[in-house]
């Protein structure tokens, strides 16, 4: 993980979970990120996640790099 940097833009407000089966009504364990990232990836879409050292890599379909262009453009505004 190579932490800030130039081009990257910190999400505020993002809590992440270990969900475990059998609670809060989870079938199966799983991670949960909780927070604007679903103003970038909505509610039942689907996306690709891969493990890389020091975290993970989410990829975006181009629905959903537009969604992130934007914020981005509305960060950089300010």
């Amino acid at each position: 993980m190579s932490g800030p940097g130039e081009g990257k833009k910190e999400l505020k407000n993002i809590k992440v979970y270990i969900h475990e089966k059998g609670k809060s009504r989870a079938r199966i364990t799983h991670i949960d990120i909780e927070g604007d990232i679903e103003k970038i990836i909505r509610p039942g879409e689907i996306s690709f996640v891969k493990g890389k050292p020091g975290g993970v890599f989410i990829a975006l379909k181009r629905e959903m790099i537009n969604r992130a262009n934007k914020l981005i453009e509305k960060t950089n505004k300010k």
